[in-house]
């Protein structure tokens, strides 16, 4: 660096007295002339080199941050990057909201090098949760519901109203499709919420982006549809057809024909297990993984016709209702159900789970309807009596139920943990209802009806916030390859699914101390003693020199006998005492005839 500074001299004429100047200034105003401006004359180069003088100044180079903590603290002055600014507190309830349980205390620990890692790794969880909590400040959106005057109810706004006194794109959400000839219709919404499909009886089956009204296809498959599933894109969906079931894309091509899948009456589509659970006609419940198109699981259930089904998804349990008024929840693992519920003396009409699995709310014949607590298997929490059968049951992701009575929808509101007295909003088609679905992170209830589909506008009904690393309903094309790959990458195996999830983190004990004592066993187990006492052929006394050797012989062949089983058998796969047992039963001394000498010999096998 050069630093340049002015010589002495210079600021010696710099500091004139100030009488001078006034003087000068006197004689000036006497004369009355002006003084005429003399041009500028440009100095040389050894004036300028008399006026400044250079100096190359050298920077110190910087000794660490000790040595700069050192000075800091001798001037008493806190470093910048130690001093910590004063926080707003944040609310009980926001860290509540985003608590993951009780902290493990660490008084089984005896190291101190462990313990001093667990205090760490829940400071750091401690802290994920406050910023967690801090950053609900960055949501964009709210949450809000109908709320009337005094004199009024919310049931009585119709959907006209709500329509007209919304936004322009909130209004646009509400529209009908009439479809008169291919009905009844069955529908689906995508995981992101963007697209919807709906399928007709008569073969009618049709992908749409429901936000743009752009059409994606529209075929008719000649042949009686039962039920349509997104699956883990939008390029890909399943239609249920009178035969087997098919997969087409986005563009109505064929790409499969699943076979194995014969008269598929229901489907849910479990999108962390990439699997397709299907019920039949016939009560065959099957599970097809996508991502490899093969058969997971496929037993008969048993339980008569399956024309009831849907999934949890905290734990991708397949929840299915039957005639005797039985829900029975099944896992591709186990070939009888993991629990079942009797929840009605009369046979069921439909049943649905909510986002969060904490609800499972359920109706029969008898104009009943029940919620219950799914994660403890108890209930009813709530019971209704309906003024006609619900044939539809739908949650939305915050929590409100809708009912579908004939060609009415009733939306109840905060109905699982109190009692609800009438419903949120009521509104009534021309005809009867096929099936109704919320959409995800949408204030919409979508409908298909016999002649067409319907969308409602539910305020309050749908997450205002989404994670754009879950479910982006404006992901790129490029942002949802790369989606789809991540996915397949942190793909769970369907050995996973089970009632309670936060089983497979825990260790069985019982089972591990078996194992150890197992391997403990075989590790120090001897060889069985033989009581072996060689025959006399001659009958005469021979020495004992001869027993003892032929007695050693015998031994050493057992042991390597025992040996060799021991390898056959292999440790690891050995878990438990009674192997231990059949292990050792089957090393014990063979009885030899006289007439083994001419059995033939065991082949030695060949070292590859």
């Amino acid at each position: 660096m050069t630093r340049y500074f002015l010589n002495q001299d210079c600021r010696e004429n710099k500091k004139k007295p100030q009488d001078n100047c006034n003087e000068s200034a006197s004689k000036k105003l006497e004369t009355h002339k002006r003084s005429k401006k003399k041009p500028s004359i440009k100095k040389s180069q050894s004036e300028l080199e008399a006026l400044v003088t250079v100096v190359k100044y050298k920077r110190k180079p910087w000794r660490g941050r000790n040595h700069e903590d050192d000075r800091l603290a001798a001037a008493k002055v806190q470093p910048p990057w130690t001093r910590k600014s004063k926080r707003v507190p944040v609310q009980d309830e926001k860290l509540a909201r985003h608590s993951r349980g009780e902290g493990l205390s660490g008084d089984g620990i005896k190291t101190k090098f462990y313990q001093k890692k667990l205090k760490k790794h829940e400071a750091d969880i401690q802290f994920s949760i406050e910023q967690a909590a801090r950053a609900e400040l960055l949501l964009p959106e709210e949450s809000g519901f109908l709320v009337a005057d005094e004199d009024e109810l919310t049931t009585q706004f119709s959907q006209q109203q709500i329509a007209s006194s919304v936004d322009i794109a909130s209004a646009t959400k509400h529209f009908d499709l009439h479809l008169a000839e291919f009905g009844p219709y069955r529908m689906n919404y995508s995981r992101n919420g963007r697209f919807l499909l709906i399928g007709g009886r008569r073969g009618h089956v049709a992908a749409i982006d429901w936000v743009t009204k752009r059409l994606l296809c529209e075929v008719n498959v000649m042949e009686a549809v039962y039920d349509v599933q997104w699956l883990h894109v939008e390029t890909m969906f399943a239609v249920a057809q009178k035969q087997w079931l098919y997969i087409y894309d986005n563009q109505g091509i064929e790409l499969h024909c699943i076979k194995r899948l014969s008269k598929v009456l229901r489907m849910e589509f479990l999108p962390y297990h990439f699997l397709l659970a299907t019920a039949s006609e016939e009560g065959f419940l099957s599970w097809l993984d996508i991502s490899i198109g093969q058969m997971v699981s496929q037993f008969n259930t048993r339980m008569g016709r399956l024309n009831l089904m849907t999934h949890n998804p905290y734990n991708a349990v397949v929840c299915l209702g039957h005639s005797k008024g039985i829900v029975t929840m099944w896992s591709p693992n186990v070939k009888e159900p993991l629990s079942k519920m009797l929840c009605h003396q009369h046979p069921l009409q439909s049943l649905t789970v909510d986002s969060q699995g904490r609800y499972m709310a359920t109706a029969a014949v008898d104009r009943t309807l029940k919620v219950w607590d799914v994660r403890k298997l108890e209930g009813p929490l709530q019971q209704y009596k309906l003024h006609a059968v619900a044939s539809n049951l739908a949650f939305s992701q915050r929590g409100l139920l809708a009912v579908g009575m004939g060609n009415v929808v009733e939306v109840y509101r905060d109905c699982c943990q109190k009692s609800a007295d009438r419903p949120y909003l009521r509104h009534r088609l021309f005809k009867r209802i096929g099936n109704m679905e919320y959409c995800p992170y949408e204030d919409v209830l979508g409908v298909a009806t016999d002649n067409g589909f319907t969308s409602l506008i539910i305020p309050g009904s749908g997450e205002p916030n989404f994670d754009a690393l879950e479910c982006n309903p404006f992901q790129s094309k490029s942002q949802r390859r790369e989606a789809e790959v991540k996915s397949l990458l942190e793909k769970i195996q369907p050995e996973f699914i089970t009632l309670d999830p936060t089983v497979i983190t825990d260790v069985h004990i019982p089972t591990l101390k078996d194992k150890v004592e197992a391997k403990k066993k075989l590790l120090f187990l001897k060889p069985p003693k033989i009581d072996f006492q060689p025959r006399n052929k001659s009958g005469k006394k021979k020495g004992t020199v001869k027993v003892a050797q032929t007695k050693r012989i015998v031994r050493e062949g057992q042991r390597r006998e025992f040996v060799k089983t021991l390898k056959e058998t292999g440790i690891d796969k050995i878990s438990s005492s009674q192997e231990v047992e059949s292990c050792i039963a089957s090393v014990k001394h063979k009885t030899f005839n006289a007439l083994d000498r001419f059995k033939p010999k065991e082949k030695k096998q060949e070292k590859g």
